[in-house]
């Protein structure tokens, strides 16, 4: 059976799937002010086209489905999406990214689709710095994080960009919530991706060094078995809870050589890095209707695209799209 594996060696197991490129918040570090040059709708990949593509991919190997956007909860019909991918026999599991502001009212019905699990974008637990970084208001975002842990989708997980001179005096107290909620937290260094990114990269810090004051702290252990084997997080573990928490590291400790997923845009380009433009346009051809086993070359010939690394040290200025342009 032809499977997914890049020109490295490294087996694709894991899509990233961006359902949207629009978000009901504006994070300064990934979507500019008054940015509205959207994909228009005619353009975004329909249920049964994701279901399709989606599918010939899990015959080939793919496991692990996270919805992502901009934010995803702004598409209409998500529930449909997540139904059509949970049908899918090779599929292990469903997991969505979400700024929570909808999800008050989704959770119920998206844990019936299948979801299993989410990640909640959160930097800060401060209402007005919340306010600053997002435009957004931050009980929204509390008020979905209480209504996924009452459905009972798990584990969750808590993003958080930390950013020097912004929210980095946060990091205690984040972790402090999801020790008292029994959440994971996962922080992220900043990238530079596209302007906005660029401009973010100011407020870089070194989760080397958060690691190194949170251990001063905390009694922080290694982790056996990481929450999110299929993702790029290295974890360790808050002694005497149940918190995880996780570094994702693209600009101290890179992690490329272990790199096992790609990521497809709402309009059906397939991006084989986050840091790179190789990419690979789907939508022509699944509504030229070709025949699985094209599909399947065509896949094969994406997955050949993909890069040993990503270059955001060495040419920070090369990506020019947005991170929500991209699903993150």
């Amino acid at each position: 059976m032809t499977s997914l594996v890049d020109p490295f060696g490294r087996s694709i197991n894991y899509l990233r799937l961006s359902v949207t490129d629009r978000c009901d918040l504006r994070c300064f570090y990934c979507m500019p002010e008054g940015f509205n040059d959207f994909e228009v709708p005619e353009h975004w990949l329909t249920v049964g086209e994701i279901e399709r593509l989606v599918g010939v991919m899990a015959e080939m190997g793919l496991k692990h489905v996270r919805i992502t956007g901009g934010e995803p909860l702004v598409r209409h019909g998500l529930e449909d999406i997540v139904r059509s991918i949970d049908a899918l026999p090779q599929i292990r599991d469903i997991a969505l990214s979400t700024n929570a502001t909808r999800l008050a009212k989704m959770a119920v019905p998206l844990k019936a689709a299948g979801v299993d699990r989410i990640n909640v974008s959160l930097d800060t637990l401060d209402a007005e710095r919340f306010k600053q970084i997002t435009q957004g208001k931050l009980d929204k975002v509390l008020s979905g994080l209480m209504a996924a842990k009452e459905a009972g989708i798990g584990p969750i997980k808590i993003n958080m960009v930390v950013m020097k001179g912004i929210n980095e005096d946060d990091v205690e107290s984040v972790l402090e919530f999801c020790i008292e909620h029994g959440f994971i937290l996962r922080m992220i260094e900043t990238m530079p991706m596209g302007q906005t990114g660029r401009d973010a990269i100011d407020h870089y810090v070194s989760l080397q060094l958060i690691k190194k004051r949170l251990a001063e702290r905390y009694p922080l252990i290694p982790v056996i078995n990481p929450v999110d084997g299929a993702g790029p997080a290295r974890y360790l573990q808050v002694a005497g809870t149940d918190t995880q928490i996780g570094f994702i590291t693209p600009m101290s400790e890179r992690f490329c050589d272990t790199c096992n997923r790609v990521r497809l845009s709402v309009d059906g380009t397939m991006y084989m890095c986050l840091g790179q433009e190789q990419n690979f346009a789907f939508r022509p051809l699944l509504r030229r209707g070709i025949p699985d086993d094209e599909l399947k070359a065509a896949l094969v010939s994406a997955i050949g695209l993909k890069p040993e690394r990503h270059e955001f040290l060495d040419k920070p200025e090369k990506i020019i799209r947005f991170m929500s342009m991209t699903g993150g």
